[in-house]
């Protein structure tokens, strides 16, 4: 079922696409060994109307960390450029289904914006339904943006390791199961393998069917399946904090609110000796 503010249907999105106050923002982001230009690909073609949401511009770029969430005033900023501001429904997609269009959402509702939503299946059913497509710059017109930023949303590295020692939260984890038991390598140098003691693993992929998100209750019996206690409250985390948000929204659409996200991620956590790392299957 469409929901404005979590989950919408192609045909929700064809249905409105003519709305005056309908923002469409293309949240496309791609791990660095995949070689891909998620603007030069949005330059090639988009939905109509579409800005593109660049995840390592909006971003808090004084931290060494891989785009960790922006300062208030820099995501103001960059909002009102791109001419999304007060009073929009706004709507996310990506180029690979559903991967970082989450975080984009993460973002906005962490910026205490609840009028937004991801396309279901993103870009590739948009496309393979033969919706129309454009390679045009949108007008952009500003608009005021107010924000009240949702502390609750986001932890630091202090408090996921007091929830890793104290068993107060289930953290999961969102990487490969390789990854998350130290037999993979990591994509990014530096970093120890393995994952935060007293984690479980969820594989974002697990997520998705035909690229779409399954139903809440696949969802639920996957978090369950996994050893996830869906009575505690959560924290998210992945590889830089983009699949975070995946499961993050994942656990909203099961109608789970008490949640948060890592933002340093395994980043962070993997590149301190003196954090404890867990190896091997839990």
């Amino acid at each position: 079922m469409d929901d404005p503010k979590t989950l919408v249907s192609t045909d929700w999105l064809a249905a409105h696409l003519n709305d005056p106050d309908l923002r469409i923002l293309d949240g496309s982001w791609f791990l660095p060994q995949m070689g891909l230009d998620a603007k030069a690909t949005y330059d090639a073609k988009h939905i109509p109307g579409a800005r593109f949401f660049d995840i390592d511009d909006v971003a808090d770029n004084r931290s060494e960390l891989p785009h960790m969430a922006p300062p208030t005033e820099k995501f103001i900023s960059r909002m009102r450029a791109m001419g999304v501001g007060d009073g929009h429904q706004v709507v996310i997609y990506d180029q690979h289904s559903v991967f970082s269009a989450p975080r984009v959402w993460w973002l906005f509702r962490l910026m205490g914006k609840t009028d937004v939503a991801v396309l279901d299946g993103g870009l590739p059913k948009w496309e393979a339904e033969g919706r129309p497509l454009e390679d045009l710059a949108p007008v952009v017109r500003d608009r005021h943006m107010t924000v009240q930023r949702q502390s609750g949303l986001v932890k630091d590295v202090t408090q996921v390791a007091h929830a890793s020692k104290l068993g107060d939260h289930e953290i999961i984890d969102a990487r490969a199961h390789g990854r998350f038991i130290g037999q993979d390598e990591e994509p990014r140098p530096n970093l120890r393998k393995g994952r935060i003691p007293g984690s479980k693993n969820v594989p974002w992929d697990m997520l998705l069917s035909d690229g779409k998100m399954k139903s809440p209750d696949a969802l639920r019996e996957i978090f369950e399946g996994a050893g996830v206690d869906l009575s505690k409250p959560a924290i998210t985390t992945c590889g830089s904090g983009v699949n975070a948000a995946l499961l993050a929204f994942a656990l909203e659409l099961t109608g789970k609110s008490d949640w948060a996200v890592y933002d340093g991620a395994w980043a962070e956590w993997g590149m301190y000796n003196d954090l404890r790392v867990a190896t091997g299957e839990a």
